[in-house]
């Protein structure tokens, strides 16, 4: 595919929504139009209190579950930090050559598809993108933003402490951890904090509708965080995996992360327990510094008046290995790495509830749409649950879809099902064995299910071979992080 042909279908793409828009928008009242703040918090799995997790301290983000709803069985779409953060923004699922590898763009893959933004954009509101939302800035950023996507100047792997980068690994990157004795501003993510706050200001006094999306890279690694954060955890009495084996039958395909291995470990050695809890310590630390963050920004917008009139979103990329089956990191189809936390606030619906229904995070743009009264383009694949936030204990989808490298999955209401094809299959019972540490696929009991889940993959997979999209142009080997 030529640029001008992407280009052309783009332009295409932004002329039939804008002629939709101004049909649906044309008798709305400006200030009756619900704003979006729009949070990501990158790796972050539901490891938060709101969740039910007794070691994390996250008291903003509890506050503003109890305001709203907390997704209990939110799973993203591919663990992976660009993958992911494309299909969610455009409602378009993945497939074996769609959607594969973390520094995916929309651009490359989806070039016609419509993005969340453009369509809030293109209703007259003030689009805004501050930190990491799209993997790259410049992803659909014309079409996406009012303004330039916004991006600290900092790195993920920025230090602050020269003995993190006087201990490199193998591979040359800095340290795994680091602490110092700084404000919060010291690190990008605190700048974009200060970012979101300030535009939170430009945009009251302006009277114009906005969707603002803020990302935090915190807690990625590598786990540096102000000194005050790793205070607030005693290491000697945090609680390690019980499940370090790797699950019993596992399948071939089934393999973890080796992004960790990129950084340096200091004098810690891999796979004891103290590295085990130093780990743990670091994604706690982080964790509790973009809580703080969050809390923030909620802050001002409680300040000036915004909140009673603004749709809030919390949502992680994906979910995390914390040690579990000797396993750091996303890149695998278990549930520690596709389930998600997600929050929505929602003016006028229902709070302080947890909905247990199914829900994928493509699902998310088209319930936006729904809560704004924006009609949804017809290169969505994700259905709107805006009738959960109204009543939460309704049922919504029977299976969620999710892929990573060759292991294709679908999850149930209790059961976790891949295929890795000529490396066989895996299949969990998240009732009877939540922590994934017996592949029942070659159970008799479970062939029944087995044969179910199969078609419902197949189902799934047609699903997302019938996107309206243009297939994606040919991409080059990439190592994922």
């Amino acid at each position: 595919m030529t640029k001008r042909s992407s280009s052309a279908l783009r332009g295409l793409a932004t002329l039939a929504l804008a002629a939709t828009l101004l049909a649906a928008t044309a008798s709305a009242a400006a200030p009756t139009r619900p704003n979006v703040l729009f949070i990501a918090i990158d790796d972050l799995r539901p490891e938060l209190g709101c969740y039910g997790d007794t070691q994390v301290k996250s008291p903003n983000i509890d506050r503003l579950a109890k305001q709203g709803l907390v997704f209990t069985r939110a799973y993203c779409q591919v663990p992976v930090c660009g993958a992911s953060r494309a299909s969610l923004m455009t409602s378009v699922l993945p497939t074996a050559q769609r959607f594969t590898v973390a520094r995916t763009t929309v651009d490359e893959d989806v070039p016609g598809a419509v993005t969340l933004p453009q369509v809030f954009k293109t209703a007259g509101y003030t689009t805004l993108s501050n930190g990491k939302i799209f993997h790259f800035g410049a992803d659909t950023q014309d079409r996406s933003w009012s303004s330039p996507a916004w991006h600290s100047g900092q790195s993920h792997s920025t230090n602050l402490d020269p003995t993190s980068a006087a201990t490199k690994s193998a591979a040359g990157r800095s340290r795994m951890y680091e602490s110092p004795d700084v404000s919060d501003n010291a690190y990008g993510d605190g700048k974009v904090a200060e970012k979101t706050i300030a535009d939170l200001q430009r945009l009251k006094a302006a009277g114009k509708p906005f969707f603002l999306a803020c990302g935090f890279i915190r807690p990625h690694m590598p786990f540096y965080a102000p000194k005050k954060y790793w205070d607030l955890y005693e290491r000697e009495k945090i609680a390690i995996a019980p499940n370090r084996q790797r699950p019993e039958k596992a399948p071939a395909g089934l393999k973890g992360s080796n992004e960790y291995r990129s950084y340096g470990f200091g004098e810690y050695k891999e796979g004891t327990d103290e590295f085990h809890r130093m780990m743990r310590h670091g994604y706690y630390a982080s964790t509790s510094y973009a809580d703080k963050l969050v809390g923030d920004v909620l802050a001002e917008l409680n300040r000036l008046g915004l909140a009673e009139n603004t749709i809030v979103v919390i949502w992680g990329d994906h979910g995390w290995n914390l040690g579990e089956h000797e396993f750091w990191g996303k890149h695998n189809t278990l549930n520690t790495s596709t389930r998600v936390p997600l929050i929505i606030k929602a003016p006028g619906q229902a709070s302080g509830q947890k909905v247990s229904a199914l829900v994928g995070v493509y699902d998310i743009f088209p319930t936006l749409c729904a809560l704004a009264k924006l009609p949804v383009p017809d290169s969505v694949q994700g259905r709107s649950f805006a009738a959960l936030l109204a009543d939460p204990k309704q049922k919504f989808r029977e299976s969620v879809y999710t892929r990573y490298g060759q292991g294709d999955a679908v999850v149930t209401d209790h059961l976790i099902y891949t295929s890795y094809n000529a490396d066989g299959e895996m299949l969990y019972d998240l009732t009877k064995d939540p922590e994934e540490n017996r592949n029942l696929a070659g159970q008799p009991d479970y062939q029944q299910d087995l044969v179910k889940l199969r078609g419902l993959l197949a189902e799934n997979q047609v699903t997302a071979s019938a996107a309206k999209v243009l297939p994606p142009k040919p991409q080059s080997n990439q190592k994922p992080d």
